[in-house]
């Protein structure tokens, strides 16, 4: 019988430090995590994100004491990384994974849900509802030699939920799955926050992450270089905001005077498209209220943003320094 949980983060890291030693002497040293601190929330889908060798399976491994940590702390539900007690609430979906080709999709649940101490009759159970769930439902007796590596990597999934655990660990989970796949996926992902499962996803797909996290780290040389919701990682530095406005261009600029129009275009009907540069939300209000004042209609009102992966790319590509975001 598992044990509950400690009341808590479901994963808690601090000062975290990894160094590897290669080379034939074992002389050259590597430093995979330079000192990571962040915390998860349970009920939440955090995101982790970095170019190649930046980290973020390192990282992975050292929670769940595949890797032994080089320094600092890191706890998995509760539980000191790599503690069974905390292991067995976790689900892992590992980069690269290979289900044996002589099982079928039944076969391999029943194989990897035996592994998670269920007996025959649980897995069975649960089966049907797992493999629908990732839209497998009608491929439970196909050899896994059959599927395509999209289809490998859903049945991937439903093992790493297989015995009902806590949290999730996906290490590029929609690799290769093609974009109605990464639908389900993403669905099924969000049913299981909805049920207060916590989910941790490492992936390089910038698009599946700013759909489906709520949160994200960003990793670069084995440093965290940002992390926090994808709303604040994703708001410009020079805000921007975008304004469908109805009325003469006269009164419009005047009522704009006190703004940098940095575009203008005229639309159909009298309608004018204007992006301002403007600061923070008290700025924005004030904007608002000297259209109201002058009269004239505000038909829509977007703040523009960074895509996550213009988020992404920005802070990458300012090696050695701290990102403009930290400020």
């Amino acid at each position: 019988m598992r044990r509950a949980l400690p009341a808590g983060p479901v994963i808690e890291v601090e000062s975290l430090r990894k160094t590897y030693s290669e080379g034939i002497f074992r002389r050259r040293r590597v430093d995979a995590l330079r000192g990571v601190t962040l915390t998860v929330e349970p009920g939440t889908i955090f995101g982790i994100l970095g170019p190649n060798g930046a980290g973020k399976t390192t990282l992975i491994k050292v929670l769940l004491g595949i890797v032994r940590k080089s320094g600092g702390r890191a706890r998995l539900l509760g539980y000191e990384a790599g503690d069974p007690r905390g292991r067995v609430h976790v689900g892992y979906l590992p980069e690269n994974h290979r289900i044996p080709r002589h099982h079928t999709a039944n076969t391999a649940l029943e194989y990897y849900g035996a592994l998670s101490g269920m007996s025959l009759r649980e897995i069975r159970e649960r089966r049907p509802e797992l493999l629908q769930l990732v839209g497998l439902e009608k491929w439970g007796k196909t050899p896994i030699g059959e599927f395509s590596k999209g289809m490998q990597q859903r049945l991937g999934l439903a093992q790493s939920m297989m015995h009902k655990p806590d949290l999730l660990v996906l290490d590029e989970p929609t690799d290769g799955v093609d974009p109605v796949g990464r639908s389900d996926m993403r669905a099924a992902l969000r049913r299981l926050k909805d049920e207060g499962k916590s989910i941790l996803i490492n992936s390089h797909l910038l698009q599946e992450i700013e759909l489906v996290c709520d949160r994200v780290a960003i990793l670069v040389k084995g440093e965290l270089r940002r992390e926090g919701l994808v709303d604040e990682i994703t708001q410009r530095r020079n805000a921007e905001l975008e304004l469908t406005l109805h009325g003469s261009e006269q009164a419009i600029r005047g009522a704009l005077r006190d703004w940098t129009i940095s575009a203008w275009k005229p639309q159909a009907d009298g309608q004018f498209q204007a992006v301002l540069k403007i600061g923070d939300q008290a700025a924005v209000d004030r904007c608002v209220d000297g259209l109201r004042r002058a009269g004239i209609s505000i038909g829509e009102l977007v703040r523009r943003r960074d895509t996550l992966e213009e988020a992404f790319l920005d802070i990458v590509k300012q090696p050695g320094a701290k990102s403009p975001f930290l400020e």
